[in-house]
């Protein structure tokens, strides 16, 4: 019983910091001014962004990445419905292919970990270190739990760095 307690707890402490890490994230001045943003449908441990998906999908184009071999392709997100249990177990939408990244104003990151000055550590398959490169004029927000954030994430010349990492104020 302790332990059902303890994963209650746990998950309303992860919504409740989500919702505050996504409302810092939404009123930041280049997510109001962007049209077209780059989103992801998280996995469990990470910020929880399915709501906020269905949420701004009616108020700006919503992409969101599918994983296709080694790279990350991109989708118009439509609603719910959309969505198809993709790589990782994460759902993906099967909507239009977006290849417009010229187009994209801004994009929210995921990550393991981030340190104050941008640098970010994925889960290791270069994913996002493969994409951003093709993106370079988007605001790029990396998005994470306070514990998440650490003095320093190890980085190579090549790294896309943040232009800020948004987290539980």
């Amino acid at each position: 019983m302790a332990l059902l307690k303890t994963l209650h707890k746990s998950t309303i402490t992860h919504q409740s910091q989500s919702a505050e890490i996504l409302a810092a994230l939404e009123t930041h001045p280049a997510f109001r001014a962007a049209n077209i943003i780059l989103l992801y449908h998280s996995l469990p441990d990470e910020v929880d962004t399915h709501d906020f998906i269905r949420k701004w999908s009616t108020k700006k184009q919503i992409l969101l990445p599918v994983v296709v071999g080694d790279d990350l392709e991109l989708r118009v997100y439509t609603g719910p419905a959309d969505l198809t249990l993709g790589a990782y177990g994460i759902e993906e939408p099967t909507g239009t292919l977006f290849t417009d990244y010229a187009a994209i104003d801004f994009i929210a990151v995921p990550g393991v970990a981030f340190d104050r000055n941008g640098n970010r550590l994925g889960r290791g398959k270069g994913y996002y270190d493969r994409l951003l490169p093709r993106i370079p004029s988007a605001y790029k927000a990396g998005i994470c739990f306070p514990f998440q954030l650490v003095e320093e994430v190890p980085a190579e010349p090549f790294d896309i760095r943040m232009d800020e990492v948004i987290t539980q104020q």
